[in-house]
């Protein structure tokens, strides 16, 4: 299993004053849960195959930390159509939302940031 880049890990901590702040995040988290879980079982049979760094599946865990569940898998359905065997590869980090606004744990979930940060 390859590593995330280091722009997918964080220091921040849940806390629980965050509970009602952190609601609108839990599609995404639920999303990076089984994106972890995948990354920790399936990916270990494929190997380091992927022509692209990040792999797509750490691809896939940035695109969702930056842009949701939605557009993440967007995105992440863009960069699996551009992995094929003729592409040529090499480094395709995910383009960062201009105004992310929240923290990553140490584990890569997205937590809301402490209030009077924007």
């Amino acid at each position: 299993m390859s590593v995330l880049p280091g722009y997918a890990l964080g220091e921040a901590e849940f806390s629980a004053s965050d509970s009602l702040r952190s609601v609108p995040l839990l599609p995404r988290n639920a999303v990076l849960a089984l994106l972890h879980g995948y990354r920790a079982t399936i990916s270990h049979t494929y190997g380091d195959v992927c022509k692209y760094y990040p792999s797509c599946s750490a691809y896939a865990v940035g695109a969702v930390q930056q842009h949701g569940a939605v557009k993440g898998a967007a995105l992440t359905a863009a960069r699996l159509a551009r992995c094929h065997p003729w592409a040529v590869g090499g480094v395709d980090d995910v383009p960062p939302h201009k105004n992310f606004r929240h923290e990553l744990t140490r584990h890569g979930y997205v937590v809301p940031a402490p209030t009077g940060k924007d």
